[in-house]
């Protein structure tokens, strides 16, 4: 008799609780712990771990979470300290292998997450079983939505549009909109190529199967290369917008707008994340376009990515 690996897969299932959630911090003490006391707080209904894998951030993270734990004993926290700055892909690599449940969630540490909304995902997963990876609305502080959450591939064209601003100027334009995805309803349920590992939902089995995130990216990119490997497996992203959580976006970094007044990120970090965004873009296009351009096509996006890397780059000298 053969090996029943349709009822293996039932155990295996069966035996997991419902989510792990893995967050990986670098030096955003206070609003990590606010991110877990706001899953402590809305993590109903289903089994859950969370999983902090803390890249060497020295502001007191790991001793502050110990504390936490320790006044509340009963929540599922682990606590990851791995002595050094892993970057973002293997931080979650790090944190999936200790993981025990049937869908990883990976969240951000500088978000909260509202009411319903774990939950919610949960049942959309369970509802879907094409989907390789979904994600919520993410609002962003000043109202608007965090444009990373709804995605396309950016291809040479894509990427030229969004670079250029003709993006900005046809914002509902399938032609010109490839990256943002603008044509689509921001209200409603639907597929899009990729999403934002700030709150990127995934069956543990689809994660399995692609790998999980590849560590030749150190910090930007490995989210769209994640989601590029699901949808080469034959998966479906999901943009899942009646539950959402709050995204202060690119505390750790210290780039983004968003997060001017709270991050702690002085110019050397944000130059290094910057050499890192134009590294993870060159890493993608090698890896998923080269093949597929003629190579004056190529020539010339690398042409573009060495100029905005050194125009980005000056910012901060």
């Amino acid at each position: 008799m053969g090996y029943n690996w349709k009822k293996a897969k039932y155990t295996m299932e069966k035996s997991l609780i419902d989510l792990s959630i893995v967050i990986v911090s670098y030096k955003t003490r206070d609003l990590t712990l606010e991110c877990v006391k706001s899953i402590v707080k809305t993590a109903k209904g289903f089994t859950y771990e969370i999983i902090v894998s803390d890249n060497d951030s020295g502001d007191g993270t790991v001793e502050a979470l110990t504390e936490f734990k320790k006044e509340n004993h009963t929540v599922p926290l682990i606590i990851l300290d791995n002595k050094k700055n892993l970057g973002f892909s293997k931080g979650n690599n790090a944190g999936v292998k200790i993981s025990k449940g049937r869908y990883l969630l990976f969240l951000n540490p500088d978000t909260v997450v509202h009411e319903k909304t774990l939950s919610t995902m949960i049942e959309f997963m369970d509802s879907n079983p094409d989907a390789g990876a979904s994600t919520c609305k993410l609002e962003i502080p000043n109202g608007g939505i965090d444009e990373a959450s709804h995605r396309g591939f950016p291809t040479p064209w894509n990427a030229f549009c969004h670079f250029s601003g003709l993006e900005k100027i046809f914002p509902k334009s399938k032609f010109f909109a490839g990256y943002t995805q603008g044509w689509k309803d921001l209200n409603t349920i639907h597929a899009v190529d990729a999403i934002v590992g700030a709150f990127m939902i995934v069956p543990r089995l689809v994660g399995e199967k692609v790998k999980w995130w590849d560590e030749d990216y150190f910090f930007y990119g490995e989210d769209l290369d994640f989601c590029f490997n699901i949808r080469k497996a034959g998966y479906k992203i999901y943009y899942v917008p009646t539950v959402s959580i709050l995204h202060y976006g690119g505390v750790s970094s210290g780039i983004k707008k968003s997060s001017e007044g709270i991050t702690k990120a002085n110019s050397e970090t944000k130059i290094r994340v910057q050499n890192a965004r134009f590294d993870a873009m060159r890493i993608f296009y090698k890896k998923h376009y080269s093949t597929s351009y003629p190579k004056l096509i190529t020539w010339a996006v690398l042409k573009g990515i060495d100029y905005l890397h050194k125009k980005n780059i000056s910012k901060y000298k």
